[in-house]
């Protein structure tokens, strides 16, 4: 595995491989790797023949009161876990490198609609930071397709909604959410949780689980949400969001038939993300937002 800091670098070695004809695949992360992003680099390697991983703490999507500088940094340990996951680039750039005029002045990529509500509403700016990073890497390594995790669903849709508006000529794969043993989506924050947090988190996996099981038996929406909030804050959480969405992220309505249950709690002062897909009976579908 090469591992490249420099946007010349990173040209070059990729033109190398372009005049081979060799399909080239990206797989985006700011570090501090698990299970979940090693998934997207084999579902990389079975799409592309090359598979580029950057890795960037990117400060664009961080609000004022968030995690930047506490967020975790591992990178000898995320390289060894890349060398054996069979990733052929590491693209690991500077603040400098991606944003060499600061941050003030640098243009940015607005996806609006599918951005708002949802993590959009309670992170100001979240979206847009995403969506620079992404579309900066995305000309930087001109990949042929490019992999994201399916557990920030709403990410993921914001990406294929500017990939398509931009007329991007690449191929976003959603890979499905991997958890731990007892449920709990993995998460790089998932490592701020203390012992008696990390024995509650799987409790959110669990409600949506009841949650979809009450829905795909055709139990009324506005309820079972309801009934979900108060479950989330009886065990500990407090929610952000609890919503269901078309798969598009549009309200669901009386013709809705697969939805997605999507879900953001702190737990201590850690913030949550989980989603399940639900398939809803015709006839007890409602409009709710």
């Amino acid at each position: 595995m090469r591992t490249l800091r420099d946007i010349t670098d990173l040209r070059s070695t990729l033109g190398e491989y372009r005049k081979r004809d060799q399909r080239i695949a990206l797989v985006p992360t700011m570090g501090n790797l698990h299970a979940g992003h090693l998934a997207l680099v084999t579902k990389a390697r079975q799409h592309a023949d090359i598979v580029v991983t950057s890795l960037f703490v990117n400060p664009m999507q961080f609000g004022p009161n968030e995690d930047l500088d506490a967020y975790p940094r591992t990178f000898a340990e995320d390289q060894a876990k890349l060398v054996d996951a069979g990733c052929h680039v590491l693209f690991a750039p500077t603040n400098t490198v991606l944003y060499p005029n600061g941050l003030s002045t640098q243009t940015r990529v607005r996806v609006p609609k599918v951005s708002e509500g949802l993590c959009g509403g309670a992170r100001p700016g979240h979206f847009d930071g995403v969506s620079t990073v992404v579309t900066l890497l995305f000309n930087l390594v001109q990949p042929d397709v490019a992999c994201f995790g399916e557990k920030d669903y709403q990410q993921l849709a914001v990406i294929r909604k500017f990939v398509r508006d931009l007329h991007m000529p690449i191929e976003i794969i959603g890979v499905p959410i991997v958890r731990a043993e007892d449920g709990l989506a993995l998460s790089s924050r998932n490592g701020y949780l203390n012992a008696a947090e990390r024995a509650t988190a799987p409790a959110l996996y669990r409600i949506l689980c009841t949650l979809r099981d009450a829905l795909e038996q055709g139990e009324p929406i506005e309820a079972v949400l309801h009934q979900g909030h108060q479950d989330l804050t009886a065990a500990g959480f407090i929610p952000d969001y609890l919503e269901l969405r078309d798969t598009h992220l549009n309200p669901v309505s009386a013709v809705t038939l697969d939805a997605v249950l999507l879900a953001a709690a702190k737990l201590g002062p850690t913030r949550l993300l989980d989603n399940l897909s639900v398939r809803l009976p015709l006839q007890s579908t409602t409009s709710h937002q």
